[in-house]
């Protein structure tokens, strides 16, 4: 990075940790610091909602799933409206009434004391785990713009999160969120703006779509239904329906920021917001990808993104093999690429196809030396994580770098802050102070819960060291929510809409949902996505089994 690029990231991590502990001053109490003193108005959690989805992994990962996979990935998210609009009719209303900190708290209010320890640390794992990812993600953008080693960055990031968390409470979180999603929203549209500039003037917006559109870049909408495919319109609407329903319905780290509303109407206003304005913003960053693809068309891509690894793989003895076979089928693309905008200018179809057979098969070829050149890294290396900030790092001007650096710094912090916040609390309120220690004053839970921010910081410290192995972190954030998300939002299922389901029946459920999920992980290839499903299904019916059982031998003499 150049001077202004310092200059500028500098200054926005000083505003934004400074204007969070600004605005969270005051969080002295329980209630104040973990949920804001229901004081937070709709935008505020709206926003804070999408901040946190609009995450560093949002950043890095998602325009490179699109550069690889095209924009199919934004039907994960279409049975999110459908989802909030549930919420918002069921577990806004009964969370806000019964008066709790955690949705888990509910939990034992509705069967019993040992469902919801288990819910609590079924949670606990998942967002630990996911919490991890959020802090490997602004490794990434530093491995590559300083060289620096991305375990060691983990390590410094979390310590700064842990600090911020700390003195600031969610009303810090919240607030320094609205402020993060001006800034995202800001180098989401530079980032596109930039991207299209930087095409060749000979090639217009309209050629730069169509390119993206005959390398299958554009494909939003696949309507074909396979069980082991991952992002089509089916697996979207149902899977990504159930999905949502567990994330912002069962997640407390989600279900945290609309309890901090000052009624239900405004938490509800907040989810509403998220509902009308994800979809959008996913498919705009989607695009981002797709336009870095074509930019890269005219601009030869290196073999790998990732320039450490890059650097290493350059002593193999293979490499000028790939190397050479790169170069070539780079070439050969951007001559494909040239014959097809020349064939669409001058309408000749039979010549546009011939070209587009062309394009793709050149495309196909270069693909295939990409992969060489991972595998010469290892079979498992996936550099996705790196294709974007590559593209910012080496073509934006002076200044933008640093900008889009803060925002990717500032968004992850804001999202690992949330999720180590959320652990906190449930481990504050479901663990330590329901079996451990139930009769101590409001200071000394408070203080717990500042030791149990720095124990999860770490423990997401130690995940993210294994970060490099999770390929496309967008998928893996999702994935592992998925492996646990089904059960969660089946207990839930039961707790609101089956009055005749008892604590075992709510309790054996979950355990069963949990293992009918892993085993569809081990032993299928069905996609993720079905897993919420599959989860939700099982404990729905093996709770209403258990509890026919139990209400059956209660009744026997």
């Amino acid at each position: 990075m150049r001077p202004l690029d310092w200059v500028v990231m500098f200054c926005w991590l000083v505003f934004i940790v400074s204007y969070g502990l600004y605005r969270g001053r005051g969080s002295s109490t329980m209630n104040k610091y973990l949920l804001a003193g229901k004081s937070m108005p709709w935008y505020a959690m709206g926003l804070s909602i999408m901040a946190t989805q609009a995450s560093a992994i949002t950043f890095i990962s998602t325009t490179g799933q699109s550069y690889t996979d095209g924009m199919r990935f934004v039907q994960f998210y279409f049975g999110l409206p459908i989802a909030m609009v549930i919420l918002c009719a069921t577990a806004v209303p009964i969370f806000h009434r019964a008066n709790v900190y955690t949705a888990y708290e509910y939990l034992e209010q509705r069967f019993d004391a040992k469902t919801r320890s288990l819910v609590s640390l079924i949670f606990l794992i998942q967002r630990g785990l996911a919490a991890g990812l959020s802090l490997y993600a602004p490794a990434v953008v530093l491995s590559i713009i300083l060289g620096w080693p991305d375990r060691a960055t983990t390590i410094v990031m979390g310590v700064l999160v842990m600090t911020y968390i700390s003195f600031g409470g969610i009303k810090a979180v919240t607030w320094a969120d609205v402020q993060q999603m001006s800034l995202i929203l800001c180098g989401l549209v530079l980032a596109l703006v930039l991207a299209i500039h930087l095409l060749p003037s000979s090639v217009s917006f309209s050629d730069a779509v169509s390119l993206a559109g005959a390398a299958g870049k554009l494909n939003p909408v696949t309507f074909n239904f396979d069980w082991d495919d991952r992002y089509n319109i089916w697996s979207g609407l149902i899977g990504g329906m159930f999905l949502a329903l567990a994330y912002f319905g069962c997640d407390q780290s989600q279900v945290q920021r609309y309890l901090t509303g000052k009624s239900i109407a405004a938490s509800r206003l907040s989810l509403l917001f998220n509902a009308v304005a994800k979809i959008p913003m996913q498919f705009f960053i989607l695009f981002i990808g797709a336009m870095v693809y074509v930019f890269f068309i005219y601009e030869r891509p290196p073999l790998l993104f990732q320039p450490v690894e890059l650097k290493n793989v350059q002593h193999d003895a293979r490499f000028p093999a790939v190397e050479r076979r790169y170069q070539l089928a780079y070439a050969d693309r951007k001559q494909a690429a040239d014959e097809y905008v020349q064939a669409n200018h001058a309408g000749d179809r039979s010549r546009r196809q011939a070209s587009i057979e062309h394009y793709r098969a050149a495309q196909q070829e270069l693909n295939e030396a990409h992969t060489a050149g991972e595998h010469l890294v290892g079979k498992e290396f996936d550099d996705t994580n790196y294709i974007f900030l590559s593209f910012v790092t080496r073509y934006l001007p002076a200044g933008v770098v640093g900008l889009i650096v803060a925002v990717i710094f500032s968004a992850a912090m804001s999202s690992a802050s949330g999720e180590i916040n959320s652990l906190a609390t449930v481990t504050v309120i479901d663990i330590y102070r329901r079996h451990v220690k139930r009769e101590a004053s409001d200071r000394h839970y408070l203080i717990a819960s500042r030791f149990a921010t720095v124990f999860w910081g770490c423990f997401a410290m130690g995940f993210a060291q294994y970060g490099r192995n999770f390929g496309a972190l967008i998928q893996a954030v999702n994935v592992i929510g998925s492996l646990f998300y089904g059960g969660l939002l089946g207990v839930f299922v039961l707790a609101f809409f089956f009055r005749g389901v008892g604590a075992n029946g709510a309790f054996f459920g979950v355990l069963a949902g949990e293992a009918a999920i892993f085993a569809a992980n081990l032993f299928t290839r069905i996609s993720f996505l079905w897993y919420n499903v599959i989860g939700c299904v099982v404990v729905v019916l093996v709770g209403l089994a258990v509890s026919r059982i139990f209400d059956r031998v209660a009744r026997t003499p």
